[in-house]
């Protein structure tokens, strides 16, 4: 396996964003991908925008932002990962979106490139299976949100996964400044195996009048040190994000304990998907309102 020099991020969303500006800021040459020019171009303006702060708050010098910005390209045209070393897609979380990414995706890079997924919950298997002889050189690497500040990468193998992209990616997520710690290829993987479940349960003891939400998070917060609350925390995720992960979990593990709470879901039909909708669990008015 080839040393990593340039990066492609497929995706410009929040995730995709912190990816490509850790990647930078580590000093790899990266290229976002997105089929949406006004997505690229909130993700470039959030990278100067981050980096100044950062550069404000000392956590980096002008020069070193300045060189960071300079490594950064960003493209509409897919076309653009063939020369990646190592293409990171961090699209929507469903398998039928990755795994069209993950086939178009493949032909068009080198021979030793990786194909790592930033996928939360879903089988690195089933997406390594539209690959073809690529499927060896398909892993998963789980970043958190916020990407600059969370330190753990999920780092998870596909059924095929050769020892050396293990490695590679390993060492990788370690030059971004993250922690990589393993995990196997099962539904939701470590992290939303166990927090998912907690979430749902909160939603649970919301419907079934166990307390009110705030006095909820309260007690979580207080009494188990947690920094916030598990539905302050499903808000800050997305409540259709949270459902769709439950789902996962449901399937994949072949048992209804998993499904989402009745709750969960009818406010998702209602529209209040949390902190990216103004309104979930709890209410986000416009600043200054």
């Amino acid at each position: 396996m080839s040393s990593i020099n340039n990066v492609a991020v497929i995706g410009a969303g929040q995730m995709g964003g912190g990816i490509a500006q850790i990647a930078a800021v580590a000093g790899f040459t990266v290229t976002v991908c997105d089929s949406m020019p006004d997505a690229l171009a909130r993700c470039k303006d959030g990278h100067g925008k981050r980096l100044a702060r950062d550069i404000e708050k000392g956590k980096i010098r002008k020069a070193d932002a300045d060189a960071a910005l300079g490594r950064l390209t960003y493209s509409s045209d897919i076309a653009a990962v063939k020369n990646a070393d190592i293409v990171i897609e961090a699209v929507v979380e469903d398998a039928g979106v990755k795994k069209g990414m993950f086939s178009t995706v493949a032909p068009m890079v080198g021979p030793n490139c990786i194909l790592a997924t930033n996928t939360s919950s879903i089988s690195i298997t089933e997406i390594a299976s539209v690959t073809g002889a690529a499927a060896d050189r398909v892993i998963g690497m789980h970043f958190f949100y916020p990407v600059p500040v969370m330190k753990l990468v999920e780092v998870i193998n596909g059924l095929q996964t050769r020892p050396d992209v293990t490695k590679a990616v390993i060492a990788l997520a370690e030059k971004m400044g993250k922690t990589a710690i393993p995990a196997n290829d099962r539904a939701g993987f470590v992290s939303n195996r166990v927090l998912m479940p907690m979430i749902n349960e909160a939603f649970y003891a919301w419907m079934e009048g166990v307390a009110e939400p705030k006095h909820l998070d309260d007690i979580m917060k207080l009494g188990c040190n947690f920094p916030m609350g598990p539905l302050q925390l499903a808000d800050l995720i997305g409540l259709d994000t949270c459902a769709h992960i439950m789902e996962v979990l449901a399937d994949g593990l072949n048992s209804d304990r998993y499904r989402p709470c009745p709750l969960l879901k009818q406010l998702v039909t209602a529209g209040r998907l949390g902190q990216k909708s103004g309104r979930g669990v709890y209410d986000y008015p416009p600043a200054g309102k």
